[in-house]
């Protein structure tokens, strides 16, 4: 008898606050890879950091917890959460992504 698989949830993060500059996004791609999580991270030119995250429920609220702290020198005011259902795009690994 075979295990049943872990469940795979995908959510949207936009992260605002001082979080440009103060290596918020190669911190990002660091807890994700250690929560195994897939996805991307990248600058926003508003000055917002977005994230799309993919993976277990339990490792996607651990990086949704850490996002509200981010590393040292950041300074979050808000992390917006949003749900993606049904989403085409194929993730490999955890990377960080140009500009938008």
């Amino acid at each position: 008898m075979s295990a049943a698989p872990t469940p795979t949830i995908t959510r949207r993060l936009r992260i605002t606050g001082k979080v440009q500059g103060v290596w918020y996004r190669g911190s990002t791609v660091e807890q994700a890879t250690a929560l195994g999580l897939k996805g991307w991270v990248r600058n926003r030119t508003d000055g917002s950091v977005e994230a799309l995250v993919q993976g277990p429920p339990q490792a996607v609220q651990a990086l949704i917890t850490w996002a509200h702290r981010g590393p040292e020198l950041a300074r979050v005011s808000g992390v917006e959460v949003t749900e993606v259902l049904g989403s085409a795009e194929v993730l490999e690994g955890f990377v960080q992504r140009g500009t938008v």
